[in-house]
């Protein structure tokens, strides 16, 4: 499957209508973190409807919002940075009965034009290495962000969140690695879930492309744009060897960067999984 073309339409709507795809009318890239199988504990599994993630919510419906509460959502977490909220125009909703709670991994200076170039730059490379980089950039910003996340699944066991950045992708797709992680999900599962955003995203590539044409770097180079977008299965799998060796794992992270400790993962654990149904 080459990462920069077009996706087949009947192949997007039909990946689109099945787990971990849930459709919520105004937002792409909306997927369930439940029914993942545990290694750790293999009579377990990850609760369904507990966790999910998204691309930005700025466009939901009405429609939207009233499937969203039937989910049992009761917070959503933007990682958005407010330069991106602001340059894009794609301002926080207003859900009735759900908390949006402003949970940037970028502050403001993070997006100085200096910033922005060597990222992009970066990202348009779309090499594995350049990614890593990327990523422990997330992983050394975002501890606030994520720590907030993860202590709302350790204090709200039964409270459904939902949390996003701009397309779904790198911020949210590693707090989403490390929230299965830490349930002992395989490290092949997870990255199966990443490079699902190649498919999620597909909805939005033509607003996608457009908001990228406005950058310098990738006015006239759509290759270069693309690239920005890759979610490669092999990308995810090399994170998580990344994470082990620099950061202690998942584990060793939440406990040196987020604060938490050993019991505060054992009940995040306890929250995220439940025994498997004899019927799955």
């Amino acid at each position: 499957m080459n990462d920069l073309e077009p996706l087949d339409p009947a192949y997007v709507s039909d990946i689109l209508s099945r787990h971990p795809f849930i459709t919520i009318p105004g937002v792409i890239n909306v997927r369930d973190l439940g029914l993942y199988p545990s290694t750790t504990i293999p009579t377990h599994i990850t609760k369904p409807h507990l966790v999910l993630r998204s691309a930005e919510l700025s466009g939901i419906t009405e429609e939207g919002k009233a499937r969203l509460k039937s989910l049992g959502v009761t917070k959503v977490f933007d990682l958005r940075s407010d330069t991106e909220i602001e340059k894009y125009n794609s301002p926080l909703p207003e859900i009735e009965g759900i908390e949006v709670l402003r949970t940037p991994v970028f502050q403001k200076e993070d997006y100085s034009p200096e910033m922005m170039a060597k990222r992009f730059q970066l990202y348009s490379s779309g090499k594995t290495e350049a990614f890593m980089e990327l990523y422990s950039q997330i992983l050394d910003s975002g501890g606030h962000a994520f720590g907030t996340i993860l202590r709302h699944v350790r204090d709200r066991p039964t409270e459904g969140c939902i949390f996003h950045c701009t397309a779904g992708k790198d911020r949210t797709g590693i707090i989403a690695a490390m929230l299965l992680k830490l349930c002992g999900v395989s490290d092949g599962d997870i990255a199966d879930d990443y490079a699902l955003t190649r498919v999620g995203r597909e909805p939005a590539r033509e607003m996608i492309m457009q908001r990228l044409s406005k950058e310098p770097l990738f006015a006239s180079n759509n290759e270069a744009a693309m690239n920005m977008f890759t979610c490669r299965r092999e990308t995810m799998l090399a994170f998580l060897e990344y994470l082990d060796k620099h950061y202690g794992g998942a584990e060793g992270y939440a406990k040196q960067y987020l604060g938490l400790s050993d019991e505060d993962v054992h009940t995040i654990r306890n929250n995220f999984l439940m025994v498997q149904p004899s019927n799955l």
